[in-house]
């Protein structure tokens, strides 16, 4: 059946992504964004479309796969961000504004399934405002974001006969009380045994706007470690890297710390005295220390999306560490659907990484249009550009960053920053940029930091 599952697929020319629950409809949509038309009212009457039947199926299955097939056990925060996604996607299927369903079924405060599968008084039963009819159709004004119905996917064409919003808003309940996590952080005891880790980090992120008083101080506690603990080794990568030349061109400072004593014997030796055995001095000679340093600006964009969390995390900190060495003027830009300047933060990580938000889709065009004004000077401007590059708007986004390579700057596309280099680059921009001369750095973090120690020369 799975075999023959891809087949129907393939031969729709649809991804094979469709079959695969851990991958989100967001990340479907973002690499394939043709598709996003067909997902949005996908529910919302199906009409006579025979021969588009078996395509609207596969569609139809990767929404429900997604939304209802949630499992059991314990769930990350991760998870239940994706799930959430996902569901208003599905939401969008049905013609309504994504979490419009689940926010209607919130503050209806749904009571106790009836009988008939509906929760008694809730925004499904007949009779109520905006319910169903005894017909099955929607009362009222539909169930768009327009509409003023309740009673979503009772109408005809939807497959559905029960009201959703109460059935979406019960499977996020359950997936928030799955997060064992929180109880942990309410638990200062608990708390202090969990070990910071990338994962860890991760589902503190994603989770912290749900946090409050103590298990929001245990997640500020985890966080602040991990970041301390990563920061010292990437210090360390930092300073062991290669340095810069010396400027021949600067005089020496002629302190004692810098007294070559072997060439000062070497000069002096024509005033040897045999007779005496001592050498008189008549000229000291210094050594030369200073070393070129050109004032550089260095322009960080992160992509923020989901699937960057470790990119976030670490680039963020080595920005912190740059930022703190002389003549280097930092800027961090991050991004997902819109543009956030963290450069006033840039010195402290922690800062950073509170004000960030995980998740959403990619739009590159957003951070160009913070970037390209700080580069004033592009001869001495690098831009380190971390992303997986799958973009809504691949061309306008490459142009942008081509135009960057054109006026002189210094342009790094990275594909991560993870300890262990892994990445996962689209394709088309990889091909792109290798041409343009720029190919993607590989993901380890110590390439990287090599990278810009050699352009910074210091």
């Amino acid at each position: 059946m799975e075999s023959g599952s891809v087949a129907i697929v393939d031969d729709l020319d649809l991804p094979a992504a469709l079959l695969d629950p851990a991958v989100s409809v967001d990340t479907v949509v973002q690499r394939f964004p043709h598709l996003e038309a067909e997902f949005d009212g996908l529910l919302n009457g199906a009409g006579d479309d025979r021969e588009g039947e078996v395509r609207r199926a596969a569609l139809v299955s990767k929404l429900l796969l997604n939304v209802f097939g949630t499992g059991s056990g314990n769930v990350t925060a991760g998870q239940l961000a994706r799930w959430q996604s996902d569901a208003g996607w599905f939401e969008r299927s049905l013609g309504c504004t994504p979490g419009s369903l689940r926010g209607r079924a919130a503050a209806a405060g749904a009571g106790a399934p009836s009988a008939g599968g509906r929760p008694a008084g809730g925004p499904g039963d007949a009779g109520s405002p905006g319910g169903a009819s005894p017909g099955g159709a929607p009362a009222g004004g539909g169930t768009g974001p327009d509409g003023g119905g309740t009673g979503v996917g009772t109408g005809p064409g939807t497959g559905f006969d029960v009201d959703l919003a109460p059935v979406l808003a019960a499977i996020e309940a359950d997936l928030v009380s799955r997060m064992r996590l929180r109880e942990v952080l309410a638990d200062p005891a608990l708390a202090k045994q969990l070990t910071p880790s990338m994962s860890l980090i991760e589902q503190l992120l994603r989770d912290k706007d749900n946090l409050d008083g103590v298990a929001l101080a245990n997640a500020k506690a985890l966080i602040r470690r991990f970041v301390d603990e990563v920061a010292e080794v990437l210090r360390t990568q930092v300073a062991q890297a290669s340095t810069g030349t010396i400027d021949r061109s600067i005089p020496p400072k002629r302190v004692y710390r810098n007294l070559d004593i072997n060439r000062t014997i070497w000069k002096n030796l024509p005033n040897w005295d045999p007779a005496e055995e001592r050498l008189y001095v008549d000229r000291l000679y210094y050594k030369q220390t200073a070393k070129r340093i050109t004032p550089a600006r260095l322009i960080v964009v992160v992509d923020q999306s989901g699937s960057m969390v470790d990119a976030m995390v670490n680039c963020t900190i080595l920005a912190s560490i740059f930022a703190g060495l002389p003549k280097v003027d930092v800027h961090l830009i991050a991004y997902d659907t819109r543009a956030l300047d963290l450069t006033p933060w840039v010195h402290d990580p922690f800062e950073v990484l509170l004000r960030t938000q995980l998740g959403g889709g990619t739009d590159g065009t957003v951070a160009l249009d913070l970037a390209r004004p700080k580069i004033a000077d592009p001869r001495n401007t690098v831009v380190v550009w971390i992303s997986d590059f799958y973009e809504w708007k691949e061309q306008a986004v490459f142009d942008g960053m081509a135009a960057i390579h054109r006026s002189g700057a210094r342009f790094i596309p990275v594909g991560s920053v993870s300890s262990g280099g892994q990445q996962s680059v689209n394709p088309w921009f990889r091909q792109r940029f290798k041409d343009q001369g720029t190919p993607v750095l590989s993901g380890r973090i110590k390439k990287l930091v090599t990278e810009l120690k050699n352009f910074l020369a210091f």
